[in-house]
């Protein structure tokens, strides 16, 4: 008997009895009839499972006492509650109250049903509502947009209305340039015997002539923004490119990439300024088309407004278009970590500089270069790590700086023997690294070829740099 009591007290089946009655009673009304009645039917196997051990227990203490021990107790104690648990009247009032009990439970169950229903239905207002409040949040940015567009559009009056006052204010100067030439040529005319109307026609300057004759404030000033324009190139070179040249060795311990992605910044920004100029130039002459009339020609007028507003220039717009552009270039390379965006100071400067040369008569470029190309002694200086006794560009430091097909300032080149050869071949290798074809790259950017530098329209390739 000491084995069968020790193995249910092990057990510890009472236990597990009272924790499991303890969690149903906290659980019971949020479990539906079905988890109710599988609980209840849990409880009554662990019971019966109890129950079945005692008994075993009660056998085994009866037999340790001989064969008439515990008789009297049996008689007096078990036979009567025995009888009293198979009743036929207990068993009735026991089905009654689990019938009670599985109303209510399907009463509770309709219950939470209706609260269900009732919380889906107030989601669903309430959705309807944020799907209202973000249609009225969308018209009032809608407003807000047409709101600044209206005060651009102020201000862009604002400011036509100024050039206006200007162009009135040299219209007057020239009316008074013409009447006193008018009254030279009456004066002329009263002393002359006999005055043939080709000798008046040939002597008379016609007003053309005069508005040709009278140049714009750009042209006025074209000589000395072109010398701070090159200076500042140089600056350039000397400074911003230097401190890009350190921030990228940070990240790439290959010099010879550090030099190409800061080469590929240049050509790539002077690129995208020329393209925003071309932009911006036919808004301005689209706009000012619709009042010209003063001496100066349209074109002059256009020109002298970008001058006085190059701040309206989009510089971000230019930078973001050279990072993409970098990013798809298989001739550099960057850390997956880091973007091009740390240079994005140098390319910004860049993109300054090269709008600015485009105002210039004639415009300021760069020269084209590719890999493998001839070395010319007018175009570049060579690198200190250069072979000087090699004729081909291995690759490109800096770009040189270009007035029609004359050098303004010369660039920096690297020469290698075999630069060819090894060019090829490590383009090849970077184009396999790089996990990505080249030819939907070449076949988006081919505008590019038309840039009416006459250098670069022969260009065979986008990526000749």
């Amino acid at each position: 008997m000491a084995d069968g009591l020790r193995r249910l007290v092990g057990a510890e089946s009472g236990r597990v009895l009272q924790e499991k009655l303890e969690s149903w009673y906290r659980d019971y009304e949020i479990n539906s009839c079905d988890q109710n009645l599988n609980r209840c039917c849990e409880i009554i196997e662990l019971n019966s499972k109890i129950q079945g051990q005692l008994f075993t227990i009660l056998n085994e203490t009866s037999q340790e006492g001989g064969h008439y021990a515990g008789v009297e107790t049996i008689k007096t104690r078990l036979l009567p509650w025995l009888g009293t648990c198979f009743s036929c009247a207990s068993s009735g009032r026991l089905f009654e109250t689990n019938l009670s009990l599985t109303q209510d439970s399907i009463e509770r169950e309709r219950q939470l049903r209706e609260l269900a229903n009732s919380q889906s239905f107030q989601l669903q207002e309430l959705q309807e509502e944020l799907t209202s409040t973000r249609l009225q949040l969308n018209h009032v940015q809608q407003d807000l947009k047409t709101s600044r567009a209206q005060e651009k559009d102020a201000l862009w009056k604002l400011e036509r209305l100024n050039d206006y006052e200007q162009q009135i204010q040299i219209l007057r100067d020239e009316i008074s340039i013409l009447d006193a030439q008018k009254s030279v040529l009456q004066s002329r005319l009263a002393r002359s015997r006999s005055p043939s109307p080709r000798r008046v026609e040939n002597r008379s300057p016609s007003p053309p002539c005069l508005r040709s004759c009278s140049p714009g404030r750009a042209r006025r000033t074209n000589a000395s923004r072109r010398a701070c324009l090159i200076a500042r190139f140089g600056d350039i070179y000397a400074e911003e490119r230097l401190d890009a040249e350190t921030l990228l060795r940070t990240y790439i311990s290959d010099m010879e990439m550090v030099q190409r992605i800061i080469y590929i910044a240049a050509v790539e920004s002077f690129h995208a300024a020329k393209m925003a100029y071309r932009q911006f130039k036919i808004r301005v002459r689209e706009t000012l088309s619709l009042g010209h009339s003063g001496p100066e020609s349209l074109e002059d007028t256009v020109l002298d407004y970008i001058v006085r507003h190059e701040d309206l220039y989009d510089v971000q717009a230019s930078v973001n278009e050279v990072i993409r552009s970098m990013n798809v270039n298989p001739k550099i390379s960057f850390p997956p970590e880091i973007d091009f965006i740390v240079i994005s100071t140098l390319i910004r400067e860049l993109c300054r500089m090269a709008f600015s040369m485009q105002t210039l008569s004639p415009p300021l470029d760069i020269a084209f270069g590719i890999d493998g190309e001839l070395f010319s002694e007018t175009k570049y200086h060579r690198s200190f790590d250069s072979d000087f006794t090699a004729a081909l560009v291995a690759y490109h430091v800096w770009p040189a700086l270009m007035e029609n097909d004359i050098v303004v300032v010369k660039g920096e080149a690297v020469t290698k023997r075999g630069a060819l050869w090894s060019c090829r071949s490590r383009s090849r290798s970077r184009s396999r690294s790089r996990s990505r074809s080249t030819s939907p790259l070449v076949s988006h950017r081919l505008p590019r070829s038309r840039s009416p530098t006459p250098v670069r329209s022969g260009s065979p390739s986008k990526w000749a740099y």
